[in-house]
């Protein structure tokens, strides 16, 4: 499976941008994908995830802000950020597990920034 991340970006404090990943390669129909960041000198955390059945769930930082979303007919997950603050800077991983095996995009810039 090899995933490919793409959509990041510099924008201003407020801004909106939409990350995609997809996914290629030999997927198991019931898998789950994530959405992680790490920042600079900051362990990598989660922010969203949703499986392909549609169920998702949001980290609180980002609550009210940011929407996971997926196509599965093109194996291609989302995240529409919105309202974003300078906090939100981070290089953004997209992952797919499926049947306990866990894959990893090779991750794009996000910069929020006057």
């Amino acid at each position: 499976v090899q995933l490919q991340a793409s959509g990041g970006g510099l924008v201003q404090p407020g801004g909106s941008l939409r990350l995609s990943c997809a996914a290629s390669g030999s997927i198991f129909s019931f898998n789950v994908m994530a959405w992680y960041r790490q920042a600079p000198g900051k362990q990598r955390e989660s922010v969203a995830f949703i499986t392909s059945r549609g169920g998702r769930n949001y980290a609180d930082f980002v609550k009210g802000r940011f929407t996971i979303s997926r196509d599965n007919t093109k194996n291609t997950m989302y995240l529409q950020m919105n309202g974003l603050k300078p906090e939100d800077t981070a290089v953004y991983y997209c992952t797919l597990t499926s049947q306990s095996r866990a894959y990893w995009g090779q991750g794009t810039q996000v910069t929020v920034s006057s």
